[in-house]
């Protein structure tokens, strides 16, 4: 189903943007909240509603894509659900989609009177509907049909039943003779009807059942998109009111508790925008894998969906339960949405099918661009030829924490010009752009290759370091020689970096150190990278910090290195009366906060997406592993949780997507990077509970114990999981920042 057309012949996102933007006025005005939900009962006030939208074009949506495919239409449910808004978009689309290519004369002159909004059309799947008991003894015989049809959305004021059979998809008139339509009530309103059709007239238009079960998977993204429009209205409401309610003398949105429910609130609705645009985008565009992303949309989508509106109601309390509040027609809305065609219980079951029973080794690629995918495939051909067989080998069989770096490696990487991928050219640099940045990091982790290079350090250099800096330390991180340390947190300062103590005092032509470092983990590497403190009585205190390079060969510095839980290494580091030269400050006197949070602005917006391409090679390793065993490829529990980890994996890649995207275009918002940041590093941790849930005891027998699968890296990546939840600003303290930069929630 898809366009036939060329991509810059369909409408492009300001198109879109100007539609939700002409739907949500034409909507506020005509479909204003007040007296929606009794508005919603009335079939002339839903006739009048369609008449307007289809002067709007939505009446058309699907029958051309020059016009509008898939992606308009998720907007135009977005918006209806948004408003509560029971227009009958779902029949014409099934029409328009359906019938546009069947050359009959009969569905042509229908889709005439569906496109001028003389039909409002509800839809059935009939006996292909995997809800349970959604028809009954349907039978179509002589042009006549009969049976029962339950779970009908928006027949309040319908015309017509558009319903799937046995070759294609049956007319009905439901003002005619043999037709009953009753209300079935549900979550405590009319949502769905009962329609029951005895000997009723039918005119059957010929469509592929292929189309049919291609067809069912655009209306459950649409439905899922409308359920997504109207969980986002209720989690604005749920925000501006945590701003104004006021308990113990505060904003309720001031209270760490609310903060971390909506930042959570707010990443789950992320997540399943961009997994419906992005398979909306690919069914539009004919990808050969838009049935997985969409599978995965709604595997995700749906429960997230039910699981925010629940959180909002906790955040609005008892306002949010009175029925002349908004929040109560959204919460059935989202919980009845999500159920439709078998939810996510149906898109987990397709999503196993995918993933086990085919001849698939890995989840599906993202198309990075012609630049990123030529890159991608240049990046794998040198890693094939430089880091396998024997000397991958070799450095496999080491224990994890000489497999943190390999300095030979580091240097082969290094004549590639690839650890310099981001740096401007006038720095040495290869200016690549963030999508071709992912393309190596993938490339890298499913090579299993070890780290090299100082990104963060280098882009501190790049921002705020001197020429004579940049001429000095740049070329040997760029040629692979040598390894950066981050030289942050201290016993009473982890994630509060401002109420560090160690000290920085400027003695003639040098600055003298004081101070304890702890939880450093490149502590080997020639430099540390070094916040101290250069004004103690500065306000606010991170005024009075300030960044510099410390060789670490400089005497007074003592190492003490602790193994970590994840087998790696970490050390307590102590600077006594350390003499570095003046000029190893990077940035001025007392401006290491920007120095610190510039450098690492620009990494929050990939360190998600390196996280989770780490745990999508994890789930290939792990899919082999399901598919060698029939036992457990064949366990509805197993299929279950592998489809639902996959789900959550599309939503951490559409995430590291976004950044990247928005990294193109400037740089990624801190609470953007934070968000993908926050998802990932938890999914990780998900990811290897799951592991043992699945592969049981053989998964947590360790690198080199006889019976280790895969040499024990399922269950180290477990133990390293938690670095990724705590390192680079802990996600508690990430869920803060979402909350108050993201939301706008008071300190």
């Amino acid at each position: 189903m898809g366009s036939l057309v060329a991509r810059e012949s369909l409408p492009d996102s300001e198109q879109r943007t100007m539609l939700r933007d002409s739907l949500r006025g034409f909507l506020t005005k005509n479909w204003p909240v007040s007296g929606a939900v009794e508005r919603g009962r009335d079939p002339i006030a839903v006739a009048s509603l369609w008449t307007g939208l289809v002067e709007q074009g939505l009446g058309s949506l699907g029958s051309d894509p020059e016009e509008g495919g898939l992606r308009e239409i998720v907007v135009a449910m977005e918006e209806l659900g948004r408003a509560a808004a029971p227009a009958p978009l779902l029949g014409a689309v099934f029409a328009n989609f359906g019938m546009t290519a069947t050359k009959n004369a009969t569905a042509e002159a229908f889709l005439n009177r569906i496109q001028s909004g003389e039909v409002r059309a509800v839809v059935s799947f009939g006996e292909l509907d995997p809800s349970l008991d959604a028809s009954a003894d349907l039978i179509l015989q002589d042009g006549k049909i009969s049976g029962v049809l339950r779970f009908i959305d928006g027949g309040c004021a319908a015309t017509h039943l558009l319903v799937a059979v046995s070759g294609g998809v049956a007319i009905v008139d439901l003002v005619g003779v043999g037709v009953e339509v009753v209300q079935t009530r549900a979550l405590g309103t009319d949502a769905w009807c009962q329609i029951t059709l005895t000997d009723a007239p039918a005119n059957v238009i010929a469509v592929a059942q292929a189309r049919l079960f291609d067809l069912r998977l655009v209306v459950s993204v649409a439905v899922l998109a409308r359920a997504h429009g109207a969980a986002r209205r209720a989690f604005e409401l749920a925000v501006d009111y945590s701003k104004e309610r006021r308990q113990f003398g505060r904003a309720i949105g001031s209270f760490q508790a609310i903060q971390h429910k909506l930042a959570n609130g707010w990443i789950a609705l992320e997540g399943v925008r961009l997994t419906i645009e992005h398979a909306a985008e690919e069914f539009d565009f004919r990808g050969d894998e838009w049935c997985y992303f969409a599978h995965s949309a709604i595997s995700f989508g749906a429960p997230a969906l039910r699981q925010t509106a629940l959180e909002v109601q906790h955040v609005l309390g008892a306002i949010g339960y009175a029925e002349e509040h908004e929040a109560p027609r959204h919460f059935r809305r989202v919980h009845l949405d999500a159920l439709v065609l078998g939810g996510a219980l149906e898109a987990r079951k397709k999503l196993a099918a995918l993933l086990l029973d085919t001849e698939k080794t890995e989840i599906p690629r993202y198309n990075l661009g012609e630049a990123g995918n030529k890159f991608r495939k240049e990046v794998e051909s040198w890693l094939t030829e430089n880091w396998s067989g024997i000397r991958k080998k070799i450095y496999d069989a080491k224990d994890f924490h000489d497999r943190e770096f390999d300095s030979s490696f580091a240097l082969d990487l290094g004549k590639t010009g690839w650890l310099a991928l981001a740096w401007p050219k006038e720095f040495g640099g290869e200016a690549r752009a963030p999508l071709e940045q992912l393309a190596f990091i993938e490339a890298m982790e499913n090579a299993e290759a070890p780290r090299a290079g100082a990104s963060v350090q280098a882009n501190a250099l790049i921002m705020f370091g001197t020429q004579a800096q940049q001429e000095r330390y740049l070329p040997e991180i760029r040629r692979g020689e040598v390894m950066h340390g981050m030289g942050y947190s201290e016993p009473d300062s982890g994630s509060d970096l401002a109420s560090l103590r160690t000290s920085a005092e400027l003695d003639g032509d040098h600055w003298v150190i004081n101070g304890q470092k702890i939880w450093t983990t490149t502590y080997w590497g020639k430099y540390m990278f070094l916040a101290a403190r250069t004004d103690h009585n500065a306000s606010p205190p991170q005024a009075g910090i300030s960044m510099f390079i410390v060789p670490m060969d400089t005497p007074g510095i003592s190492v003490k290195p602790a193994k970590t839980m994840y087998d790696g290494r970490f050390a307590n580091i102590f600077y006594d009366n350390v003499r570095i030269p003046a000029e190893n400050i990077v940035g001025p006197i007392n401006g290491g906060w920007k120095v610190l949070t510039g450098a690492l602005s620009n990494e929050r917006g990939t360190i998600g997406g390196g996280i989770v391409l780490k745990v999508a090679h994890g789930f290939n390793l792990l899919c082999g592993e399901i598919r060698s065993s029939p036992v457990l490829r064949s366990d509805p529990l197993v299929r279950e949780r592998i489809a639902k980890i996959a789900s959550e994996i599309e939503v951490g890649r559409r995430l590291m997507i976004y950044c990247a995207e928005l990294a193109s275009d400037g740089t990624t918002p801190p609470a953007v990077g934070a968000m993908s940041k926050v998802f990932s590093g938890e999914l990780m941790e998900r990811y290897g509970e799951i592991v043992l849930d699945l592969l049981g005891q053989r998964a947590a027998i360790s690198q080199g114990a006889e019976g280790a699968i895969v040499d024990g890296k399922f269950e180290q990546q477990l133990r390293h999981s938690l670095m990724w939840v705590i390192s680079i600003g802990t996600n508690e303290i990430q869920r803060n920042l979402i909350a108050q930069r993201g939301l706008g929630l008071p300190r």
